[in-house]
C-alpha cells in the first residue's frame, strides 16, 4: 500500500449479461488484471454480478439466488487471496415479496462484506423491479474516506453533499448506461455530470459504465479539480489503473466557500444593511 491518503483504483467495464456464472468470471478475471496492476482497489459497474433486471432479464421469478451467492462469496475468496478491496454492482435479496436492492458491496482485503450501498434514486423502470435504498456508505481505504453510489443519483447533488459533510474523499460511483440503440442525451450529458460533481465537492470519482453494445460513454476517472485524468475505450471490455492522491492540492474554484454553503450560507463575504441593497426596484 502507498503512503497513507494514497490509493490506486481499478476502473473495470465488462458486458454485463444475464449470465451470473459468466459475469462472475469476468468479474475475477478483471480483479486479477487489476491486482497484477497494482491496484488497491477495484470497482464495477452497477449489476455487475448479478445483472440488470429489466435490461438482462425479465424479472425475478427464475432468478437464480444460489448462483449468485455462491459467485459472491468465490468474488470475496479472490479478494483475500489477491489483498483488494472490491466494490461491486450486484442485486440484494429481501424478505417475502419486496423487491431486492440494487446494491454495490465494499468487500475489504480479507474477503469481508464491511458495508453495502443500496440505489437511493431508481427511475421509474427501475421500481418495476427493485426497493429503493434509505442509507450512505462510507468506508475507509489507507486514510482516503470512500463512498459509492449507483447510476441515477448522479442526477441529485444532495447526495454528493451528504457524502461531502460525511469526508468522503474519493467517490466510486457504478452505472449501466448500456445496450443502447445508440447516442442519446446520456452520451452528452453524464460524464459532464460527473465532472461537475467531482468539481463541486472536490472528490475524486471513479465512474464506471456497463459496455453492452451500445455503450452510452465509456468508464472515466475524475480528478477533484472535475478533470477527466482517464477513460476506457467504448464498447470494449478494460480495465484501468489510476491513483488516487488526496496529498495533491488540485483547483478548488469553490473550496474556500463550500463548508459555508453546506451550513446554509448562500453568499461569500460579509452582507450589508444598506437601504440601496434592499430597494431592488429602483436605479
Amino acid at each position: 500500500m502507498a503512503k497513507r491518503g494514497v490509493i490506486r483504483v481499478a476502473t473495470c467495464q465488462f458486458a454485463t449479461g444475464g449470465g451470473i456464472r459468466r459475469n462472475g468470471a469476468m468479474v475475477r478475471r478483471q480483479m486479477a488484471q487489476a491486482a497484477d496492476k497494482g491496484a488497491d482497489v477495484v470497482h464495477f459497474p452497477e449489476c455487475a454480478l448479478s445483472g440488470y433486471a429489466g435490461m438482462d432479464f425479465e424479472g425475478w421469478s427464475s432468478f437464480d439466488w444460489d448462483a449468485l451467492k455462491e459467485e459472491t462469496l468465490g468474488i470475496c475468496a479472490q479478494a483475500r487471496e489477491r489483498g483488494l478491496w472490491v466494490v461491486l454492482g450486484s442485486s440484494h435479496r429481501l424478505s417475502g415479496k419486496h423487491r431486492p436492492h440494487n446494491c454495490l458491496y465494499a468487500i475489504d482485503p480479507r474477503g469481508r462484506i464491511v458495508d453495502r450501498y443500496d440505489k437511493r434514486f431508481c427511475t421509474d423502470r427501475d421500481l418495476k423491479h427493485y426497493s429503493p435504498g434509505e442509507h450512505l456508505a462510507v468506508f475507509e481505504v489507507n486514510g482516503v474516506r470512500c463512498g459509492m453510489l449507483i447510476c441515477y443519483d448522479v442526477r441529485f447533488p444532495e447526495l454528493y453533499r451528504a457524502c461531502g459533510k460525511r469526508g468522503v474523499e474519493c467517490m466510486f460511483h457504478s452505472f449501466y448506461n448500456a445496450r443502447h440503440s445508440g447516442p442519446d442525451i446520456l452520451t452528452l450529458i453524464t460524464r459532464s455530470s460527473v465532472q461537475t460533481r467531482a468539481a463541486s465537492n472536490y472528490m475524486w470519482i471513479s465512474a464506471t459504465n456497463a459496455c453492452g453494445h451500445y455503450q452510452c460513454w465509456p468508464s472515466v476517472f475524475v480528478q477533484p479539480d472535475g478533470r477527466i485524468a482517464a477513460s476506457l475505450k467504448r464498447n470494449r471490455a478494460g480495465v484501468m489503473v489510476n491513483k488516487v492522491d488526496t496529498n495533491r492540492k488540485l483547483y478548488d474554484a469553490s473550496g474556500p466557500y463550500r463548508e459555508r454553503a453546506m451550513r446554509g450560507t448562500l453568499h461569500s463575504g460579509r452582507l450589508v444593511a444598506d437601504p440601496r441593497s434592499r430597494d431592488r426596484q429602483s436605479l
